[in-house]
């Protein structure tokens, strides 16, 4: 069974940065897109950034700059550099995983960023 299990959420405060981790427990896992979404109290589930497998990168506007997204296919790991953190990215985070019609999704992690 697919798992993907995400680590790293906390509290920081504004300015300071996290990094978090998505080990996941798939096969083929350097074909996979992997990315980060994030939902936020009464909001809808959104992109944040996402990898493909031959390494390019996609993210919203709102974290252009100050996150990034990277992989270790060896580990089966893909990780979210968060830097300059601000109160508006307090959210949960959820790891994702797609190959074709697969599509996976971990449980979440809370990122809370005081002001």
């Amino acid at each position: 069974q697919v798992q993907l299990v995400e680590s790293g959420g906390g509290l920081v405060q504004a300015g300071g940065s996290l990094r978090l981790s998505c080990a996941a427990s798939v096969t083929i896992f350097s074909s996979y897109t992997m990315g980060w979404y994030r939902q936020a109290p009464g909001k809808q589930r959104e992109l944040v950034i996402t990898i493909a497998s031959g390494g390019g990168t996609k993210s919203a506007d709102s974290v252009k700059g100050r996150f990034s997204i990277s992989r270790d296919n060896a580990k089966n790991t893909v990780y979210l550099q968060m830097n300059n953190l601000k109160p508006e990215d307090t959210a949960v985070y959820y790891c994702n995983a797609v190959y074709f019609s697969m599509n996976y999704w971990g449980k979440g992690t809370l990122v809370t960023v005081s002001s």
